[in-house]
């Protein structure tokens, strides 16, 4: 607890004491107002353009292009993203407005009326307007709260999960959403606001039913700005070694609109829609309306979690291109305290925009004072220039706003490369933008989570596996399946499991188990039991006596020993005391035609745990139960590659107990594969004259057969 600790602290919340007074004012301070400018007057018209997909009064973009950026000054981190509207989120705080004010709501005789609403009726534009407002800057408080909240619980990791292909795949929707939105404005044909699911299809088929009223004028002017826009931003891409400022074509082309729109009164003489009337100066702050905040809370969510991821997303780019870092929590804060801010002014919800951030960084700015300096080209906007942008036609924004989405719709032509590198990952990517497109931007958005989500746990769930072999003369063991050369050590299986295992994918283990070995360990017991009570009985009767070297059947009497394969398991009448005869069989010698008792050419089972980085309960008890049911048909189980933690974990889940060990564990399959080598030429150098008794059907020696006693408290088959 010292004052340079609390200086450090300070510093945390309060970035700009932390890189203002490194500020180089001769080497930055020209470049910054270079970016600043150029940077300002596309905030301008995007602030403009950016209110249409809201669903505002086109002034209050310009609000919402100026306050967000005096907070962010102060606490971001990153230097170069330019603060302000974009058109996904934009729209997707259009959809909450459209959806709790629409048309119906506000329709009228009075004198404000205006025929908007695509049916004839009459509609109170000015109500309408302002609760619009309301509606917007009501969001954008509650989206601030929310994101400060995320910051100082510290969960800005949760952008980790809007993976890139469902970030790709959300984005496209959301600019064909946009394009959808502002077609409808280009052509200048009244429709009815439609949201929630399916909104986009309605909306596109009334637009078309209404085309025949398209305004000329409108649509050629959309239509040339859309192409020069275009045009110019494709010059500024493939010569922006050359060229040492962007041509600022948004700004160029909306001065000779609203100039020809001007002198050529295109209101009056073809009916062409403009911006009209653009408020001078600041509105006083209002409080945010908290009645609200319950209409609006899962919506404010989910933009709260697409405007930081799209803020994060592209500061990280820059801040890995200029080598310094930015701190997600604190973008959570800075973004959450201008969100308040800027809702008290009746702006919408910010965040940063990529071709204006290229802007700002591709004209030499270095850091936020480019930011600053943009903010005040946008307030002598709001001051002193509204009033001359007043002429200019819509279908211009409207058209500025599509040519900004032609990096959207390019990531389309992610998707081959995606399929070919990573099927799953381009299926999210489909699945998003399909879902987004016809539930909606904020349903899809979840959808298109959950589905990503569901991948994960399905490719944990079902993860791949194999039988491994060595590559004869090295220590390397490789997948069977994959390579030719490979051998499997003699009467071994080695089987590696890719995944942690858990309650979800034992069941998996247990069926890799089967398929890597070639039987079932449980089956295979049964089996032994059922054969061993009717040899038992057998021999009782006289039909089959017992030696020292095998079981013999009498001449001429039918072997009842055995079932064929079409018999049922009976697991009830399995319980025969083994102790009353004393024999031993070897059950893969060869046996009568009728024996149906599957053959166990193993005798050791190393599971490879490398890539398992944990186990729960559920996965340590079946384990448990696995080794036993292998060790009670003569097959050891052995543990290779395992993680550190795990041992300790198992120890506290009471694994290891007198048949369980900690000698079954190794640090290699190497390693196992020479103790199980070692092991058995010990075992059969000890006794080299091992006595099996097997089946057989023939034999000339003569039998003696000794029956000993049943003890009073012998266990049956299954506890002993």
């Amino acid at each position: 607890c010292s004052r340079k600790r609390v200086f450090q602290i300070t510093k945390t919340f309060l970035p700009i004491l932390e890189w203002l007074p490194n500020y180089r004012v001769k080497e930055w301070l020209i470049s910054d107002v270079i970016s600043g400018v150029s940077t300002g007057l596309v905030a301008t018209l995007q602030g403009l353009a950016y209110a249409l997909l809201v669903a505002v009064p086109v002034g209050y973009g310009l609000y919402s292009a100026f306050f967000p950026i005096l907070t962010y000054f102060f606490l971001g981190t990153s230097r170069h993203i330019s603060v302000g509207p974009f058109p996904v989120v934009s729209l997707m705080v259009g959809s909450v407005v459209l959806s709790m004010a629409p048309d119906d709501n506000f329709l009228t005789d009075g004198s404000n009326a205006t025929a908007t609403n695509g049916t004839g009726t009459l509609v109170d534009t000015e109500s309408r307007d302002a609760q619009r407002v309301l509606i917007a800057s009501t969001l954008t408080f509650l989206v601030g709260i929310l994101q400060v909240i995320f910051g100082v619980l510290q969960i800005g990791f949760i952008v980790r999960y809007l993976a890139d292909p469902l970030v790709g795949g959300f984005t496209t929707a959301a600019a064909f959403q946009v394009l959808v939105s502002q077609l409808k404005i280009v052509l200048n044909v009244s429709t009815k606001n439609y949201n929630g699911v399916l909104s986009i299809v309605y909306t596109l088929i009334e637009t078309f039913e209404k085309i025949g009223t398209t305004n000329i004028a409108d649509l050629i002017a959309g239509l040339l700005t859309i192409f020069v826009c275009m045009v110019v931003k494709e010059i500024n891409d493939r010569f922006k070694h050359k060229i040492p400022i962007p041509i600022p074509i948004e700004v160029i082309v909306t001065i000779v609109a609203t100039g020809i729109s001007y002198a050529a009164d295109l209101e009056k003489k073809y009916n062409a829609g403009i911006v009209k009337s653009i408020p001078r100066g600041f509105l006083p702050p209002e409080p945010p309306d908290v009645s609200l905040f319950s209409q609006m809370i899962a919506a404010s969510f989910s933009i709260a979690i697409v405007a930081y991821a799209i803020a994060v997303s592209v500061g990280k780019v820059y801040a890995t291109k200029y080598d310094y870092a930015i701190d997600g929590n604190q973008e959570f804060i800075a973004f959450g305290f201008s969100n308040i801010f800027s809702g008290a002014f009746s702006c919408f919800v910010a965040t940063t925009a990529l071709s204006r951030t290229a802007v700002q960084e591709s004209t030499g700015g270095k850091t936020q004072v480019a930011g600053i300096i943009s903010a005040g080209i946008v307030l002598i906007s709001i001051v002193a220039l509204g009033k001359l942008l007043e002429p200019l036609q819509k279908s211009v924004l409207a058209a500025v706003v599509i040519a900004n989405l032609k990096g959207m719709f390019m990531q389309v032509f992610d998707v081959p490369r995606l399929w070919r590198q990573n099927k799953v990952d381009a299926m999210i990517w489909v699945f998003t933008c399909v879902a987004s497109i016809i539930l909606g931007l904020d349903l899809g958005l979840l959808a298109g989570l959950l589905f990503g989500l569901l991948t994960v746990v399905l490719r944990v769930q079902f993860p791949s596996w194999g039988g491994f072999g060595n590559i004869p003369g090295t220590d390397i063991y490789k997948k069977v399946k994959d390579y030719k050369n490979v051998i499997e050590p003699e009467g071994v299986k080695i089987l590696k499991f890719s995944s942690p295992i858990f309650y979800a994918n034992i069941d998996g283990l247990k069926s890799s188990l089967k398929s890597t070995v070639g039987f079932d360990a449980v089956k295979v017991y049964n089996k032994r039991l059922k054969a061993l009570r009717k040899i038992q009985k057998l021999i009782k009767k006289g039909k089959l006596k017992a030696t020292k070297n095998g079981i013999i059947s009498e001449p001429g009497i039918n072997n009842e020993a055995f079932e064929t394969d079409e018999e049922p398991e009976d697991n009830e009448d399995l319980q025969v005391p083994t102790k009353e005869v004393e024999i031993q069989v070897d059950w893969n010698s060869e046996l009568p035609v009728k024996v149906n008792i599957p053959k166990v050419p193993i005798h050791s089972l190393i599971l490879d745990f490398g890539a398992v980085t944990f186990l729960d309960i559920v996965a340590v008890r079946s384990i448990k139960t696995i080794i036993r049911e292998f060790e009670r048909i003569d097959v050891r189980v052995y543990f290779a590659s395992y993680q550190d933690n795990l041992i300790s974990q198992l120890e506290r889940t009471a694994f290891f107990d007198d048949i369980v060990r900690k000698d079954i564990f190794f640090l290699t399959v190497h390693d196992a594969v020479l103790y199980i080598r070692n092991q058995m030429t010990y075992s059969d150098n000890q006794d080299p004259i091992f006595e099996k008794i097997s089946l057989m059907q023939e034999s000339k020696e003569p039998i003696e057969f000794t029956e000993t006693s049943c003890p009073d408290d012998e266990l049956d088959v299954q506890e002993e």
